[in-house]
């Protein structure tokens, strides 16, 4: 079977990975514009991610696989939290508050590592059963310059 959207969102998880290790490895260098350049890609790629996912792969899938609207919710509720998480990286880069910066990034670290290993092992190769003929249209909405 084609896995054509597990490969493109599990590659756009790892892009995201690299500009969370970016941000986490700015936070020593102690110079702001760094980390708020390093805050503001990880945040801008994590919210393009969780667009392409809410509002074209998981009601396509829904949509066509019922049984895929629980574990939609709970991904969606997982995006949430961790939506409120880079709002809270958002304040602590503009207050320059570098503790509250490095535990936000801690949390969202461990966050994401669950969260993406649930739609990798489970989303993702439901949705590539389910979506073939839409497979590449949707894998090009998560594909960017990374």
């Amino acid at each position: 079977m084609a896995s054509i959207i597990t490969d493109a969102f599990t590659h756009d998880h790892h892009a995201c990975d690299h500009l969370l290790a970016a941000a986490e490895k700015s936070l020593s260098s102690g110079d702001w514009e760094v980390i708020a350049q390093a805050s503001e890609a990880l945040i801008s790629a994590v919210n393009h991610h969780f667009d392409v996912e809410e509002q074209t792969l998981f009601p396509r899938l829904a949509s066509i696989y019922r049984v895929a609207s629980n574990p939609i919710e709970v991904m969606c509720s997982e995006h949430a939290q961790m939506r409120a998480l880079l709002g809270d990286l958002g304040e602590a880069v503009a207050q320059r508050d570098r503790d509250t910066c490095q535990g936000v990034l801690e949390t969202f670290h461990f966050l994401t590592q669950q969260h993406n290993s649930k739609e990798e092992i489970v989303l993702y190769p439901m949705a590539d059963g389910a979506l073939r003929d839409q497979a590449t249209e949707i894998a090009g909405l998560v594909a960017r310059e990374s």
